[in-house]
């Protein structure tokens, strides 16, 4: 994907000599910003394009490196909103030499409140000029997004992916207060042998207490989430990469665009709200035609979003039973829907109505 939207303006800057920024590639998170800057770095090695990463949580240091890389004209910034908002302010940054405007994992962006952000950006910049919006879903927010930013898009769609075939699904139905003694018992029995599992969860508080369990019981664990400064989560990235920790706790900051080879296991500590973030999250194992598993514990309120997830990928997970010395878990049931309740008010005769 990202070789779909930078080869052809790498082609397009192979012409043209400027000392302003021709294209600004936003994305939502850091690690995302910093991976596109390495892509585009392989890409662009015998051009003469540069590019800069901008995200925050660096230091100051930093912070004016970005600020000459926009003042001095880098081709490609690579930036995440939030940050390059805050050089926008200083009204040090000419856009006008601003070309192409690209929106990588749009839907993820507004998920996690950009929205305003990307519309304060786009205003900044010319309005001459081509903008990509790539997007895994496109619910009524990105279709209300793309309206304000594209004039007469093309529009290209591809058809939902599917979980690889080599990744073997299965769940287990458990009570939360199972869940965390069944990771335990599922790393005992398969992490002997394994070198990258990941494991994912809906909270920073649940990253945290998974992480403190698996490292009093022995294992070696690490946890990545947004509550870490930049400097921690590029360590703790390079670590797992290199295969100094094996076992990563992560929030949904991992299940999107980064590309880590050799994740064998991945379990879904709770089960997505959103059954393509499924998707996502489980994709991380089985990469470039090798195999995976993907675990997904389920409780007893997560039963309905567990079966728009096999909607959506066309097939029936297999429910294991829960290993030796834990008791029954829940039933796999669909829980019928709450009706909305409307209260009626009755007013005698004479009586006020406020």
């Amino acid at each position: 994907k990202t070789a779909a939207f930078v080869l052809p303006i790498l082609d397009k800057l192979t012409n043209v000599e400027s000392n302003k920024v021709n294209t600004i590639i936003i994305a939502p998170t850091r690690e995302l910003a910093k991976q596109i800057d390495m892509q585009i770095e392989g890409f662009s090695y015998f051009t003469n394009s540069s590019s800069y990463p901008i995200y925050g949580g660096g230091t100051g240091i930093e912070f004016d490196n970005q600020k000459q890389a926009l003042k001095k004209g880098a081709d490609i910034i690579n930036c995440t909103p939030g940050r390059l908002l805050a050089h926008l302010d200083f009204n040090y940054f000419d856009t006008t030499g601003v070309k192409y405007l690209i929106l990588d994992e749009a839907d993820r962006m507004l998920d996690m409140g950009f929205y305003d952000d990307i519309m304060t950006i786009a205003k900044s910049l010319p309005t001459i000029r081509q903008t990509l919006l790539f997007s895994a879903t496109m619910p009524l927010k990105i279709r209300d997004l793309a309206k304000k930013l594209l004039k007469n898009p093309e529009n290209i769609s591809i058809a939902i992916s599917k979980p690889a075939d080599g990744i073997t699904q299965e769940a287990y139905m458990c009570y939360d207060h199972q869940k965390v003694k069944l990771v335990r018992t599922i790393l005992n029995d398969k992490g002997k042998n394994l070198s990258h599992v990941l494991i994912f969860a809906s909270s920073i508080k649940s990253v945290r207490e998974i992480t403190r369990t698996l490292n009093k019981a022995g294992m070696r664990a690490s946890e990545m989430h947004s509550g870490l400064n930049q400097q921690q989560r590029e360590k703790t990235i390079r670590e797992f990469k290199n295969k100094t920790i094996k076992i990563l706790v992560a929030t949904d900051i991992l299940s999107r665009g980064i590309d880590i080879k050799g994740i064998e296991l991945v379990i879904n500590y709770e089960v997505p709200y959103d059954a393509e973030d499924y998707v996502h999250r489980i994709g991380r194992t089985a990469r470039a035609d090798k195999t995976g598993e993907a675990i997904t514990l389920i409780n007893n309120n997560q039963v309905n979003d567990f079966v728009n997830i096999e909607k959506l990928i066309e097939k029936k997970v297999p429910k294991l039973k829960l290993p030796k010395g834990f008791d029954t878990g829940p039933e796999y049931k669909i829980l019928a829907k709450k009706k909305k309740w409307k209260k009626k008010w009755k007013f005698s005769k004479g009586s006020k109505q406020s």
